[in-house]
């Protein structure tokens, strides 16, 4: 029902790549072209331009998606509430998490989800935490569940569920059989530690402040930019690492890894949903209603 021709301009005008749109919408590169010409042709402009061999946009082009994004917003409300007249929840949601949440949280939330509302068509795109917030701010996605304490003031945010980041060493590490280690032992222990952006780092650095501890300070043997990688790792290594209780309860179980107390140190975090200020979306408003009456215990 929504005009294809104006889905095809937001795809290309997200994308700036004519290529990727047309994969993305499962049509051809000169399907596209005609899309954009006919509505050239309708509003008397250009809506792209090339410079330097990049496409741009022009100012119209610039103002026809600005308009482009409050339509689809209207007709995704408009389907979501029709359809919810005759309690039949249809339409799609486009979800964006920080990586912790993506790997080791959201996906049995999401199996129930889609058993419940198989009508809704879900999409979920991982990044850092940072990365989730931009690509909420550019309108890539329509609601975020990201780590960390960012605070930005374009974006609402509300809890989710709380995580705890622990220090984690393989069996065979000299301090494993250890009951605890001191704040500043963390000094002298090679760490592998996420990349910057990742909101588990930036929770650590919040953490060790209180024990005068800079990122800076610590012994870091490598950044990695995915927990799972971390993992792998740290089982071949004699580093230790924080990470998210969530993310190793199954090398906890198998007996793999093991939890290093660090008198003191209480790492917590909540995790929140993000959307954009004012934004009233229906469909996100029902994905997050019941992913916080899902248990994740």
């Amino acid at each position: 029902m929504f005009d294809f021709r104006l889905q095809v301009f937001y795809t290309a005008a997200k994308r700036l790549n004519f290529t990727k749109a047309a994969a993305e919408l499962f049509i051809t590169q000169p399907a596209v072209t005609k899309h954009i010409h006919e509505l050239e042709h309708h509003f008397k402009t250009k809506l792209f331009e090339r410079s330097n061999n990049a496409l741009l946009l022009t100012p119209a082009g610039e103002t026809l998606l600005q308009h482009t994004e409050l339509l689809i917003t209207a007709y995704n409300t408009m389907e979501f509430e029709m359809s919810n007249l005759v309690n039949i929840h249809s339409g799609k949601l486009k979800l964006g998490a920080s990586t912790t949440v993506a790997q080791y949280v959201i996906p049995p939330v999401l199996a129930a989800f889609h058993k419940k509302f198989t009508n809704i068509e879900v999409t979920l795109i991982n990044n850092n935490t940072e990365q989730i917030e931009l690509s909420l701010l550019n309108k890539e996605i329509e609601l975020g569940i990201i780590e960390g304490r960012s605070k930005n003031k374009a974006i609402r945010y509300t809890p989710f569920l709380e995580d705890e980041i622990v220090l984690v060493s393989n069996l065979s590490h000299p301090l494993a059989q250890k009951e605890s280690i001191r704040p500043e032992d963390l000094r002298n222990i090679p760490l592998l530690l996420r990349e910057p952006g990742s909101g588990t780092l930036e929770v650590i650095a919040h953490a060790l402040k209180p024990f005068h501890i800079k990122l800076s300070q610590l012994k870091v043997e490598m950044q990695l930019g995915s927990t799972e990688s971390i993992k792998s790792y740290l089982l071949h290594s004699s580093c230790m690492t924080f990470v998210s209780i969530h993310s190793i309860l199954k090398e906890l179980r198998n007996n793999e890894c093991r939890i290093i107390d660090v008198k003191g140190l209480s790492v917590k975090r909540p995790f929140y949903f993000i959307q954009a200020q004012g934004q009233i979306d229906a469909l996100p408003g029902l994905f997050t209603r019941f992913a916080k009456h899902y248990n994740l215990k």
